[in-house]
């Protein structure tokens, strides 16, 4: 069976994409979560994992780590993963690795807390022209594709890629028109989401400069974890 580990449910955004992933296509896994808190070191990770991140998926004897790679592993066992469709395959492997290797300005401002709401302190033009460029691939991949997906009537891995920014967008409140808008409430509300929220708010451990990159981002408006 795979050894799938993670860290913080409410933190850790590259988790959920291998989790979620799983989850949809019930792949049968053992979940470790080795938690981000205060005083926490990264020898705890590379007890399991050679770069000391998450996540890392141990399959048998091999050893997989970064969540993109993890995907590309998990889909050569599992092909639907990915469209069967070659153009549809194509752009959602594009999107997905623009998603893996960019929006740093996002990632930066509105860090992964689920169980928290923000009122942004400012939406300045470098964050603005990342929330345009998502809901503009969102917009596209409905279009092109059918919906409601973003490559159509399915859960692929492209979803999954893209499924830590439907949370971002919730704890910060950005609210995307139309069909982004819908597609991200729908992701909101996928039963395997609502799994990973709820276990989120759940966690005790807080890890401070989490913490402290979410106070930067404005005013929180609420705290919705268990204290």
């Amino acid at each position: 069976m795979y050894q799938l580990y993670i860290a913080n449910k409410n933190y850790s955004s590259w988790s959920l994409r291998p989790w979620l992933l799983m989850h949809e296509f019930a792949i049968p896994f053992a979940e470790h979560l080795v938690p981000f808190s205060e005083g926490s070191s990264k020898d705890a990770f590379l007890a399991f994992a050679p770069n000391g991140k998450v996540p890392c998926l141990h399959d048998g004897g091999q050893v997989i780590w970064d969540s993109l790679a993890i995907i590309e592993h998990l889909a050569e066992r599992h092909p639907s993963a990915w469209p069967a469709d070659p153009v549809a395959r194509s752009w959602a492997r594009c999107v997905s690795a623009e998603m893996h290797a960019g929006f740093g300005t996002l990632r930066e401002q509105c860090t992964m807390n689920c169980g928290i709401r923000v009122r942004l302190a400012t939406i300045g033009p470098a964050l603005q022209a990342d929330i345009s460029r998502i809901a503009a691939i969102w917009n596209e991949g409905i279009a092109r594709f059918g919906g409601p997906f973003l490559c159509g009537s399915q859960f692929h891995a492209v979803d999954a890629m893209f499924a830590p920014v439907a949370m971002r967008f919730q704890t910060y409140g950005i609210a995307l028109p139309g069909a982004a808008g819908a597609y991200g409430k729908m992701m909101l509300d996928r039963p395997s989401m609502r799994a990973w929220y709820e276990a989120a708010l759940q966690e005790v451990w807080r890890e401070p400069g989490h913490e402290e990159e979410a106070r930067r981002a404005g005013i929180w408006l609420e705290d919705l974890r268990l204290a």
